[in-house]
């Protein structure tokens, strides 16, 4: 069995793992580059590998840095099965035709307003293509095995995100895992992750390698952001993601308001894609904490704004409230306007609830960036902008190490180590190097490996 690294290695985004094993072709993740230019410009170029030989596509979950290259590759000629789980299905039909419909409206804007140095702007995919690549999905459930040529594959629980899952493949005496997004074992809104089998090769996910989550009540440290900017009238910014930290956000939000920790104000789910999600997480109630009243409550304590008029309407709001919008690192989405316009407000809060990746808005909003370049203007940001830290979803270096001590692995087994940052994933292979019998290294871009 070879592996070839495409995707994820010594970045967080871009996760495409190539498996051969005799005459068998299997991608493992298909995701898009984000983050800075010199990756995005990745999405561009010609796939690495030869997709018209591909036996299929197995995606760990929905999110767009592991499933949003999938409508570029349909775009070029794929027409094989793409595999994983029911609800990464449902949730990829709402992720991928929004991630064609922003592409499309981006460039737009950039050619009605000449900003880029193209003529003519075109979108990575738009929105059809999306569309009409959904028919390409073949739902996979919890421990079902799928026969792919000569490779056995299942999906296990992943935690992390609705449908996330880790991947086990199983060929010729060897067995190979590969982690996706790990979620954390307390999470507000999903399970732990299962524990592994037994494997020759893990691909381990690395992007909180360097730190751990604060131990801290994390509904408090929401509850101290919103009151505070009550009391400077002000309005409560939150680039979220369109799934899992959205869900996440609103029960807090509103769980809060119930019990008077927080004033009754408004609160915006600006985000097509978000509120759909919503109703996804309502329909799978028993893969999460949330109960299908719980789930009720949370989207009837939120207003959510689908039309665009509707988006815009906001900026006439003269009191406090709070607006969640997509994207999570501000690379894009709805947020974007609401952040051009409310950035040079002292009285603003700008406020990030998720791993901000290098080269993005957000990371440098994050790093203290007295201005951030959004639709090729750079707006002065005189906001206050907070990271609510403990919201993640990804297990932390001491979370991971846990998890891989409770499963089956023994001491020698293989790991290396993707889905992080330089720093983050030399400091998890350190770590996990000093207090575990594993040997670990760190991926390389097209790197091959052969078992």
């Amino acid at each position: 069995m070879n592996l070839l690294f495409l995707g994820a290695t010594q970045t967080v985004t871009g996760s495409k793992f190539l498996v051969e094993h005799g005459r068998t072709r299997l991608l493992v993740d298909c995701g898009l580059f984000q983050g800075y230019k010199w990756l995005r410009e990745r999405n561009w170029q010609a796939p690495a590998f030869d997709f018209h030989n591909l036996d299929g596509i197995l995606l760990t979950h929905a999110h767009l840095d592991h499933s949003g290259y999938i409508p570029r590759l349909y775009q070029l000629g794929y027409r094989g099965p793409v595999y994983c789980h029911p609800a990464t299905m449902d949730l990829c039909s709402i992720l991928l035709p929004d991630a064609g419909h922003i592409q499309e409206e981006d460039a737009r804007f950039y050619a009605r307003h000449h900003l880029g140095k193209h003529a003519h702007p075109q979108p990575l995919y738009d929105g059809e293509t999306a569309e009409r690549s959904l028919e390409l999905f073949q739902p996979v459930a919890f421990g079902e095995p799928v026969r792919i040529g000569e490779l056995t594959a299942r999906l296990q629980s992943a935690g992390h995100i609705l449908g996330a899952g880790s991947v086990i493949l199983e060929a010729g005496g060897r067995r190979v895992g590969f982690s996706g997004d790990v979620g954390r074992p307390d999470d507000v809104l999903m399970y732990p992750p299962a524990p592994l089998p037994g494997l020759d090769l893990l691909l381990l996910e690395s992007t909180y390698g360097d730190r751990r989550h604060p131990d801290v009540d994390i509904q408090e440290e929401l509850n101290r952001v919103v009151n505070d900017v009550v009391g400077r009238g002000g309005v409560l910014v939150i680039p979220s993601f369109a799934v899992g930290r959205a869900q996440t956000l609103q029960h807090m939000l509103v769980r809060a308001m119930e019990a008077g920790d927080i004033p009754r104000l408004p609160i915006f789910l600006d985000s097509p894609m978000a509120i759909d999600a919503s109703h996804i997480y309502s329909r799978y109630s028993d893969l999460h904490r949330l109960t299908k009243d719980e789930c009720r409550r949370m989207s009837q304590g939120v207003t959510y704004t689908r039309e665009i008029a509707a988006s815009k309407a906001l900026e006439n709001i003269q009191y406090p409230h709070i607006i969640i919008a997509g994207s999570g690192m501000a690379s894009g989405g709805r947020v974007l306007h609401h952040l051009k316009r409310l950035l040079p407000n002292h009285r603003t809060t700008v406020l990030f609830a998720g791993y901000q990746a290098g080269g993005t808005r957000g990371a440098r909003l994050m790093a203290g960036g007295s201005t951030v370049k959004i639709h090729g203007e750079y707006i002065p940001c005189r906001a206050n902008v907070e990271m609510l830290e403990g919201l993640s979803a990804h297990a932390d270096y001491l979370d991971l190490t846990r998890w891989l001590q409770s499963s089956q692995l023994q001491p020698g087994t293989a790991i290396q180590l993707v889905h992080g940052e330089p720093d983050a994933a030399d400091c998890l292979r350190l770590y996990l190097q000093d207090h575990t019998r594993f040997h670990v290294e760190v991926a390389q871009y097209r790197q091959i490996l052969r078992l």
